[in-house]
């Protein structure tokens, strides 16, 4: 999946036309933007490749309803950002993108990237109808109707963790590549490589 990048016309086309929702792609009716989507992102966020929701689709009838300018101009990346940032933990990485359809309806999409080294918590109560709980993982499951939920089932969870594995073996194994191309490149003498470590390190960490 893509990350940051825009979705075309084109693109949306392709998720919607004759699509089904899926554990990475999930349909919102017409609507602005509300806590409530807040779930839905911190769940697509523990899914493999991460997913997309495109909203002004009527999730039953898979209908092509379109969203007015009002609904459009409540959705605004920095506002949703620091929302979701309250919630999520660690920080999970999401686009906006509105975009039309052949006919010129609207949609918006948000494209959620995955989690990079450890599946997203939920960081506090909340949300409009306090559908959010503090420490709960939410996924969305490959079984029955795929749907933003907590992870309830074993098989949801070995699905986490196992990734998670994955993905933190990548990070180590990464770590371990710079490190070997910072050997190579540092001046010589121990002084200078420990320095140069530190400086990894320390960024790895976040400065602390």
């Amino acid at each position: 999946m893509r990350g940051c990048q825009e979705v075309t016309t084109e693109e949306l086309e392709e998720l919607i036309q004759g699509a089904q929702e899926s554990d990475s792609l999930e349909f919102k009716g017409a609507m602005g933007w509300e806590v409530g989507l807040i779930k839905d992102i911190l769940a697509m966020a523990n899914v493999q490749d991460g997913g997309r929701i495109v909203i002004g689709i009527e999730d039953e009838t898979l209908e092509r309803q379109g969203m007015t300018p009002e609904q459009l101009d409540s959705f605004i990346p920095d506002t949703m950002m620091d929302r979701v940032g309250v919630f999520a933990d660690p920080h999970v990485s999401f686009s906006v993108d509105k975009v039309p359809d052949a006919s010129g309806l609207y949609f918006v999409v948000i494209t959620v990237a995955p989690f990079e080294k450890t599946p997203v918590i939920c960081a506090k109560d909340g949300g409009a109808r306090n559908e959010l709980q503090a420490g709960a993982l939410y996924y969305r499951s490959k079984t029955g109707r795929p749907k933003s939920a907590r992870v309830s089932d074993a098989n949801d969870m070995r699905d986490i963790i196992e990734r998670a594995a994955i993905q933190t073996m990548r990070h180590f194994q990464n770590l371990g590549l710079e490190a070997k191309a910072v050997e190579a490149a540092a001046p010589p003498g121990p002084s200078a490589l420990a320095a140069k470590m530190a400086e990894i390190f320390d960024k790895e960490l976040g400065g602390l």
